[in-house]
């Protein structure tokens, strides 16, 4: 794995598997779904499920359907709980049809708190959201990065994401390749990556 090797001999407890799909529809608008599954190695006394969750049972199952227009309005909102541990945590799915009407963009983490802190919302189907969001972005936005791409280099729309992380700064030589007009750095041959930018870490 990518990751260095562990220090200390261990045992998988829990999982969390986070899955997002991005869909163009027929209709032109645009469709993300998202699902959000945790599970565990061992089985635990549970009193809404029986008495107890089995090992490999979901503890959450949880999907989100945002239905979004290129704008990245949404136009219909949809939430679902397969599993849970507490039989209640299904009924608050249908409060995540706030959504219908916001624009996902700046702001939107606020908007989030607002429409389903504490008991509005469900903490899990909230969370999903923020890789639903960033989904979105991938799939309308990759499409359209994909048409600009056989575009000479200089004819390339700038990315509204310019200035958003590290590889995307201005004076970059990604910038610089991708998107000259926006480049601001040196134009020099010995150009090489920017320096890490604190504000980029998030």
């Amino acid at each position: 794995m990518p990751l260095s090797t562990p220090a200390a001999p261990r045992r998988l407890l829990h999982k969390r598997v986070v899955q997002c799909y991005g869909y163009q529809r027929d209709d032109g608008l645009w469709e993300i779904e998202g699902r959000m599954v945790d599970t565990k190695t061992y089985s635990f006394p549970n009193e809404d499920r029986g008495g107890f969750i089995q090992a490999g049972d979901p503890l959450h199952d949880m999907w989100i359907r945002l239905t979004v227009d290129g704008e990245f309005l949404i136009r219909d909102a949809e939430a679902s709980t397969a599993s849970s541990p507490f039989a209640l945590c299904p009924a608050i799915a249908e409060r995540y049809r706030r959504l219908i009407g916001v624009r996902i963009g700046p702001g939107w983490n606020q908007k989030l708190r607002e429409l389903f802190s504490g008991v509005d919302g469900c903490t899990h189907l909230t969370e999903l959201l923020g890789p639903v969001a960033t989904t979105v972005f991938q799939t309308v936005y990759g499409q359209r990065y994909d048409e600009e791409d056989v575009k000479p280099a200089e004819e390339r729309t700038t990315p509204p994401m310019l200035n958003s992380c590290h590889a995307l700064a201005s004076d970059s030589p990604v910038v610089k390749k991708r998107w000259p007009q926006a480049y601001t750095g040196q134009n020099s041959a010995a150009d090489g990556p920017a320096p890490l930018r604190n504000e980029c870490i998030t």
